[in-house]
């Protein structure tokens, strides 16, 4: 065996074992609250904030932010599975020698580089194309505060 070849064996089992430690964090993830099926069916109806056909608008405002928050946690949670999948796979792929890696197993790690980069791609747009907001002044409710008393 050649020096470069003990020093890819040696990094290869540091990934296996780090592997493990990931596989250990998964499982616990999977199993409390926080699991992506768990945090996705933790849903609340808009009755529960004032009743069923209540004219309410702060009670309709919070049950808005209340979805968009837990569809957040919801994506969130799907991409760091989908994240911690992907270090599994390519973990693995280290391992065995991509050569040696099952074509299900490669398709699934495309899978999810290409859901990955569409999601970083989505956050940049949507980086991109927040106006920005004018602050308003807590006293008059004008969004020209920083003009200063002229």
């Amino acid at each position: 065996m050649t020096e470069g070849e003990g020093d890819l064996r040696r990094g290869v089992g540091a990934l296996e074992k780090f592997q493990k430690r990931v596989n250990a964090l998964l499982t616990d993830l999977e199993s409390s609250p926080a699991s992506k099926s768990k945090v996705a069916a933790q849903t609340v109806s808009r009755t529960a904030f004032s009743g069923q056909n209540t004219c309410f608008a702060e009670a309709d405002g919070l049950y808005t932010q209340y979805n968009r928050v837990h569809e957040s946690l919801v994506t969130l949670s799907k991409s760091l599975s989908d994240r911690i999948e992907y270090l599994n796979l390519g973990v693995h792929a280290a391992a065995v020698g991509f050569d040696n890696v099952d074509e299900d197993t490669r398709r699934r790690f495309y899978e999810i580089q290409m859901d990955l980069d569409a999601e970083r791609e989505r956050a940049q747009g949507e980086k991109t194309a927040e106006p920005e907001q004018p602050r308003s002044d807590s006293k008059t409710g004008s969004a020209y505060d920083d003009l200063g008393d002229s």
